[in-house]
């Protein structure tokens, strides 16, 4: 049933499909080469969408901790899913304090719970899980990413980077995490899945294999919670919305306003939680003892000096991001609107003229990367500079108000396929599973 129209820039009709209904905080989706829309609810059913006959089935159940932040939280299909039946899931397990990276396999349209193999195991945090990340995707070359959050508790920094060194608050420092370079957390790690259950290490990593106080899966550090990223299968480019802090302005003392950032990673690196935000706008190295401001970081040559830091002390130089906004209205991006915010990123769309399709997007959205905001209940295109630069910035579907999106992904027909999570924090019964593309 299509609820919604749009007008592209050339006058093509865009609609607001609604494929599946009452779904139940649904969370995570990927589209299979036939069609086939695979998708998860937090709570940890795994359901796919049938095009031939619009039809939803339960694939399976997977037993998960729902605490917080915590649950079924990513879904990536691997690129042969049509003949293999793999599928990746980033889940929390009861009992263990980790979160989980897990390849099962579908066979005869079910999921084979006994098919399990655990790729990667994430610490996680007791007793209240937060900032979990689970973003998870393919790259052209059969990489898969793996977006992980701070796993840091951010209620005693005042809406500032969370550096308290002090013993016993261990659990209020990202400098433990998102900054250290032998950790799994506020990162996005890049590996290459193989046939028998393991894993290899992509070359071009942050840190090659064997280098001392490092983790050679890492490809991005320096994040807070990149809970969905994309990746453009042409270029290579990395793309995810990094949630930020909640301060309401900047303090001399303290550092900059909390900022939520869309991000791009042409190659490896440091993405500066928590020393940094925004464009690189440093936080001070502040002591949480005597409630004084210290020296502001240095983006060029951070340093975490931190006694719960693990891994190099001198770290890669910050990046910025290509796009950042405040809890209130923003100067350079007006267009993002203000209030409550949790940025996302999803793909990339390439026009491809020969591809027979009545939904496929049009061709002025060639090129774009889709940005989305939770809170917010929007989706933008934008398109970048060969530097990483917004070159252009136009939302999508302006008439249309989403509930809350939570994942967004492309359609082999060209079409984005979206989940809206529905319009509470929890305990929904309103999520959706919908297309949006041209009216055929």
């Amino acid at each position: 049933m299509a609820l919604a129209q749009d007008s592209a820039a050339a006058g093509t009709r865009l609609e607001r499909t609604v494929l599946a209904t009452n779904l139940v905080e649904p969370i995570a989706l990927d589209v299979a080469a036939d069609g086939r829309v695979v998708f998860a609810e937090r709570r940890g059913a795994m359901k796919a969408w049938q095009p031939d006959s619009g039809l939803t089935t339960t694939l399976g159940t997977l037993e998960v901790f729902t605490g917080p932040e915590d649950g079924l939280l990513g879904l990536a299909l691997h690129p042969g899913f049509v003949t293999n039946g793999w599928v990746f899931l980033y889940h929390a397990t009861p009992g263990v304090l980790e979160n989980r990276v897990s390849r099962f396999t579908v066979v005869g349209g079910a999921l084979d719970k006994a098919s399990q193999r655990v790729l990667l195991r994430v610490p996680t945090l007791i007793p209240k899980p937060n900032h979990s990340g689970g973003g998870l995707g393919f790259d052209g070359a059969g990489h898969l990413y793996v977006s992980t959050g701070d796993y840091t508790y951010a209620d005693k920094s005042d809406g500032y980077a969370p550096l308290d060194r002090r013993r016993g608050h261990e659990l209020n420092d990202s400098e433990r995490t998102a900054a250290n370079t032998a950790d799994f957390r506020g990162k996005i790690l890049r590996i290459h899945p193989e046939a028998d259950g393991t894993y290899t290490i992509p070359a071009g990593n942050l840190f090659p294999p064997g280098t001392p106080k490092t983790l050679p899966e890492i490809y991005v550090m320096g994040c807070r919670n990149p809970f969905r990223l994309g990746v453009d299968p042409k270029t290579g480019w990395l793309y995810w919305g990094d949630i930020g802090p909640d301060a309401l302005g900047p303090d001399p003392g303290r550092g900059p306003a909390g900022f939520d950032e869309f991000n791009v990673a042409k190659v490896a690196g440091n993405f500066g939680w928590p020393h940094f935000a925004a464009d690189n706008r440093p936080y001070n190295a502040f002591d949480f003892e005597t409630r004084t401001g210290g020296s502001p970081f240095d983006p060029a040559h951070p340093v975490n000096d931190s006694p719960n830091n693990g891994g190099l002390r001198e770290l890669p130089p910050a990046q910025p991001a290509f796009l950042w906004y405040p809890p209130g209205p923003s100067t350079r991006w007006p267009d993002v609107g203000s209030g409550p915010r949790s940025a996302m990123a999803g793909p990339v769309y390439h026009f491809d003229p020969g591809l027979k399709s009545e939904r496929k997007l049009p061709v002025e959205y060639d090129g774009a990367v889709f940005l989305f905001e939770w809170e917010r209940g929007w989706i933008k295109a934008a398109w970048l500079t060969d530097d990483g630069r917004v070159r252009a910035l136009k939302p999508f579907m302006a008439d249309t108000r989403f509930k809350r999106p939570i994942c967004l992904q492309l359609g082999a027909d060209g079409a984005l396929y979206l989940l809206e999570w529905g319009s509470n924090w929890w305990n929904n019964r309103d999520g959706a599973l919908v297309r949006l593309g041209a009216v055929p």
